[in-house]
């Protein structure tokens, strides 16, 4: 395991707001999130009072987190393609118009559990939308060097929103009515849509035309599925999700049961202290990363928010549940900051809103599959036989997954460079013909053919990553040493994006692979574009 490396510009944890552009958008991420606990706080007491079962209860967190895991994917291409600023405007607007239309059908007495259910579920689909395209543009506001410092400020918004959205919520529900937190949501989303509409993003303008739907879902999942990183930072954050969702889900079960009133204002509680203690956790967190790894974050944040599970099944009131909350909510910003700042620097800009799509995906579906599961565990059992399962579980796999590491081999480098110019054919060809197939002719020391068969299969994933449908390494069978690389691309403008995505750490994986030719010339690359003849 590595060791953990002081931040050498030493980054305090406010560094980032300093930025004007990047403290309006976090103001804005705030006021977004503020609306979503808002919701989900009075989504979720407004169930209880319409049904006893656990199940439908732990459904609301289920409705809320599945369009995520349905959407992510499509919303993540949609965002690497389309403006981002207008995207996310048009999420905030979708999440104000729900919240109208909630507030509607409470004031006039027809929320029922199935439409409580759907009204969450589209409220989902904006957040849905929403969360790929804020990951993506956060690298855009700061530098590589304070995105750890700024992924902890938007957890820091994140759980102050889990502190200020569950008491607004509350005062609000004790006072007025389920109802007025609906309104009071669709005030804040309309403010953050304005908000956003005010930052004035750089275009990057490009000669080929935009990359197409299916075909930008496609290159999102064979980027993932090309990185060992972001396969270890999904199956980190999607065991940590399943399990810890099952506070979310039953809290306001405990909270009923610890509460002398109805509970409202217990549930209110343990959801603040969790988020107390999240946010004073991240306004440490450039101090805790001179002395820990991410790792480290991970395996001993998981393990202890899995001990943390466990008391709440058995806890026997507000004085030490609030505590234990608090310090699941310190153990949950660890796991998570750790986890999304590996997944974000395992990303290049031009799939990151993809990638995290993904990522939110993995988190999303986890939570969703967590709280239906836990939830009909405790429907079979009990709520604390639920959460006892749940917190030795996460225990247990938190060990089982250590191998999965977050810093091995260090974070790659995305910075774009440009070797050489992109080649000018002989005659014109059309952005849309292909396929395309490039192949890199090698003569090397076949002595060394082992070595080079390693270097290769790192090359392998580097060009699927950069959108090659095909890729294929050959040797001469009569002359020992020659070896021909191909790669093919769906079309000419395929080919020619892999010209805008070449960084820093693709240049260096190539001075590898020319380190072993022992030609006289530099390795010979040709270019084919496909023919499609047609019988007679």
């Amino acid at each position: 395991m590595n060791a953990p490396v002081p931040d050498s510009n030493a980054v305090s944890a406010w560094t980032p707001l300093r930025e004007p552009v990047f403290r309006m958008m976090w103001l804005a991420w705030l006021t977004a999130n503020t609306c979503m606990w808002m919701n989900d706080v009075a989504a979720a007491w407004a169930m209880t009072s319409l049904t006893t079962s656990p199940v439908l209860i732990a459904l609301v967190q289920t409705a809320s987190s599945l369009p995520v895991f349905l959407l992510g994917l499509p919303s993540g291409a949609v965002a690497d393609i389309v403006d981002r600023r207008r995207l996310l405007m048009s999420t905030q607007i979708w999440i104000a118009a729900n919240a109208a239309v909630l507030f509607a059908v409470s004031a006039l007495g027809m929320l029922t559990a199935p439409i409580l259910l759907v009204l969450v579920f589209t409220n989902g689909i904006g957040l849905a939308m929403r969360w790929p395209v804020y990951a993506a543009v956060v690298p855009e506001l700061v530098g590589r060097s304070m995105l750890p410092t700024a992924l902890a400020l938007n957890a820091v918004a994140m759980n102050v929103s889990r502190v200020v959205g569950p008491l607004i919520a509350g005062v609000i529900i004790a006072s007025a009515g389920t109802q007025f937190v609906f309104a009071l949501n669709f005030v804040l989303s309309v403010g953050a849509a304005i908000a956003v509409s005010r930052w004035k993003r750089e275009s990057k303008p490009s000669v080929l035309p935009g990359e197409r739907f299916l075909g930008a879902m496609r290159l999102g999942v064979q980027y993932v599925r090309e990185s060992r990183r972001m396969k270890d930072a999904l199956a980190r954050i999607s065991v940590f999700f399943f399990h810890s969702t099952a506070v979310l889900a039953l809290l306001p079960l405990v909270a009923k049961r610890l509460g002398h009133d109805s509970g409202a204002s217990t549930f209110t509680l343990l959801l603040a202290s969790m988020g107390v203690g999240a946010v004073a956790t991240a306004t440490q967190m450039p101090r805790l990363r001179s002395f820990w790894t991410r790792d480290d974050f991970t395996l001993y944040g998981t393990s202890i928010t899995g001990v943390c599970i466990a008391i709440m099944a058995y806890v026997p009131n507000n004085w030490l549940a609030v505590p234990v909350m608090l310090v699941m909510g310190m153990a949950w910003i660890l796991v998570a900051n750790a986890v999304t700042t590996a997944a974000q620097l395992a990303l290049p800009d031009w799939v990151r809103a993809r990638g995290m799509s993904m990522y939110q995906m993995s988190i999303m579906g986890a939570s969703a599959l967590g709280a239906f599961t836990w939830g009909n565990i405790a429907g079979w059992s009990s709520v604390p036989t639920s959460l006892a399962i749940a917190g030795a579980s996460t225990v247990v796999v938190a060990w089982l997954t250590r191998n999965r590491t977050l810093d091995a081999g260090g974070d790659e480098d995305h910075t774009p460079t440009r070797p050489w110019d992109e080649p000018v054919p002989a005659v014109p060809i059309e952005p849309d013909a292909g396929p395309v197939m490039c192949t890199i002719e090698y003569f090397i020391d076949p002595a060394r053919a082992r070595e080079f068969d390693s270097v290769m299969a790192r090359s392998r994933s580097a060009r699927l990553r950069q959108g090659a449908v095909s890729w294929g390494l050959f040797e001469d069978v009569q002359n020992p040493g020659r070896f021909v690389e191909y790669f093919a691309s769906d079309s000419w403008a395929d080919y020619l994006r892999r010209f805008d995505r070449f960084n820093a750490g693709d240049q260096q994986l190539q001075a590898e692979r020319y380190a072993f030719h022992t030609g006289s010339e530099p390795p010979r690359v040709t270019r084919y574009l496909a023919r499609h003849p047609s019988a007679t």
